[in-house]
């Protein structure tokens, strides 16, 4: 079981983020951030990134690397989550499921006033 908050806007498809590790943002981090609209903590990595490589001795920029990869695996989805907020979500339940799909039928089950939202959604 995975577990995903959901965050709500009127007039909007619910959005889940999973919760956790995540290696997407590990590996590519402010690019991850970027996919997932977080314009500002993508912004605010990228010149952390530059500030770090101009500082790092080269004794200890192996270090610093995997620290900042761990750093943006551990915090990337947080990051999504404070730009979620920004854009004028709210946090709503917290919801267990086994992927997305599930997590989403669960949510519209408890909370049915959110069909609504659904109603122009184009698969």
């Amino acid at each position: 079981m995975r577990i995903f908050t959901t965050h709500l806007r009127k007039d909007a498809v619910p959005v889940l983020i999973r919760e956790g590790f995540s290696v997407g943002a590990a590996l590519f981090g402010w690019l991850w951030l970027l996919w997932h609209r977080a314009w500002i903590p993508a912004a605010l990595v990228f010149a952390a990134q530059l500030v770090m490589v101009r500082i790092a001795t080269p004794s200890s920029a192996g270090a610093i690397c995997l620290g900042v990869i761990m750093l943006q695996g551990l915090f990337g989805r947080d990051m999504v989550r404070w730009s979620m907020d920004r854009r004028g979500y709210v946090d709503g339940p917290v919801v267990a499921a086994i992927d997305q799909d599930a997590a989403l039928a669960r949510l519209l089950t408890e909370r049915s006033d959110l069909l609504g939202n659904l109603a122009g959604l184009r698969v």
